[in-house]
């Protein structure tokens, strides 16, 4: 399903001192930094297998879902999602996924949530049956038959969230990149957006990758965690191996401590 190979990925970032006189010669000669976002990664997903892809902030979990998506091209390295190249047939490869930024939206913010999914249908060129199908199952799931006639900018964080869930998911993807999808959810929230996911992974084996700082989300929705730090793979493996009777946040904690992170 999912085959990364050596993917390298090297950012420059404009670095200067602070400074009025600082900004001016800025202005004229920038002096840049390399910064090595990911540093020769590999790992396979199988089809409906749901990993949690972990790490630090600044770990390269974000460059890695990009690059998976389709939006960031690698330095070098291969990447095969259904045979395809992520970043050479991105509208073939789109068809296929579903994604959710945490703090990113993919809803139109003064329209109704319902516009948004119908505008999605055109994109995705959902056949109406099918789109009529899976709304019916998306508005059931998680509740959203009270506010998808909402704008999205009058909804609250959690109603939002489940909003953009199902807008990643209203053209039946078969995979689901999920970047901190609860992130500043209250409790009754984050248990609706788990249950939901699981269940979706139940009905229509749909592969999961999870990128989060909860580890409850981790422990509620995974049983296999990919550890990233420093753009480096430090640790692929199943969690409840890992655990022996601690805590999946004690688990990680020595994780990092382990590997200097």
């Amino acid at each position: 399903m999912i085959r990364v190979e050596h993917i390298n990925k090297t950012f420059q970032v404009a670095r200067r001192n602070s400074g009025i006189s600082e900004a001016f010669k800025a202005l004229f000669h920038k002096e840049y930094e390399c910064v090595k976002a990911l540093d020769d990664i590999s790992f396979t997903i199988d089809e409906g297998e749901m990993v949690g892809y972990i790490g630090p902030n600044g770990a390269g979990k974000s460059s890695t879902i990009k690059i998976l998506s389709g939006i960031l091209t690698p330095d070098s390295g291969s990447c095969q999602i259904n045979g395809r190249t992520p970043w050479k047939e991105r509208i073939a490869h789109v068809r296929d996924i579903g994604v959710v930024f945490g703090q990113r939206s993919q809803l139109w913010w003064d329209v109704p949530v319902i516009d948004s999914f119908e505008l999605l249908r055109d994109i995705y060129s959902i056949p109406m049956k099918k789109f009529k199908e899976n709304l019916d199952e998306l508005v059931t799931l998680l509740n959203l038959e009270e506010i998808i006639k909402t704008p999205a900018r009058q909804l609250s964080l959690g109603q939002r969230m489940r909003c953009e869930i199902g807008a990643s998911l209203i053209h039946s993807p078969k995979i689901l990149f999920l970047d901190e999808p609860t992130i500043g959810l209250d409790a009754v929230s984050k248990i609706a957006v788990r249950n939901f996911i699981l269940d979706m992974n139940k009905r229509h084996k749909t592969t999961v990758i999870l990128t989060t700082h909860d580890m409850q989300d981790i422990e509620a929705l995974t049983r296999r965690i990919i550890l990233i730090g420093k753009g480096k793979i430090l640790m692929d493996g199943d969690l409840e191996s890992m655990k022996k009777g601690s805590s999946v946040d004690e688990v990680v904690v020595e994780l990092y401590k382990k590997y200097e992170i």
